[in-house]
């Protein structure tokens, strides 16, 4: 989380970190922990595009519509990526993926549904850490393309 926390600080975030209990590993949970709508829980879902990743940033209120995505944005058939690929591109481990601290740059694209929430929660790079942002704040930390993703 050393990681994260530096790469949020140089990138201006303003929110605040929480650790939750070890039990909340999914967004119906966190939401339920954080006292907020399951929709303002920004799930970061890395994807093997043709061994490249792609990190999605969706609201948990839906799926991913990965076929679309593709599409729309000229990319190779998004796949769900093992374990050791999430590691190796972001430092980080499935359910704690953050949007922020990877070792190299990452291609990124926002859920305009996120939008609607005046703040936003998101993975800070371990399982059980999350920090809370806003959309156009995580936009400019990460540099996403804002897209539909259903």
């Amino acid at each position: 989380m050393a990681a994260f926390r530096a790469a949020w600080t140089a990138a201006g975030g303003t929110g605040r970190i929480v650790v939750l209990p070890d039990t909340v590993h999914t967004a119906v949970l966190a939401a339920a922990a954080l006292g907020c709508e399951v929709g303002a829980i920004a799930n970061s879902l890395l994807f093997d595009a043709a061994g490249s990743p792609v990190l999605l940033l969706t609201s948990g209120a839906h799926r991913v519509d990965t076929a679309k995505v593709a599409a729309e944005q000229g990319l190779p058939p998004l796949t769900r990526a093992k374990p050791d690929f999430v590691r190796a591109h972001t430092g980080q481990v499935i359910g704690g993926v953050s949007p922020l601290a990877h070792p190299a740059p990452v291609p990124t694209y926002l859920d305009t549904a996120l939008r609607q929430y005046p703040e936003i929660w998101a993975a800070a790079g371990h399982p059980a850490s999350v920090f809370s942002t806003t959309y156009d704040e995580l936009r400019r930390m990460t540099g996403a393309t804002e897209i539909t993703v259903n």
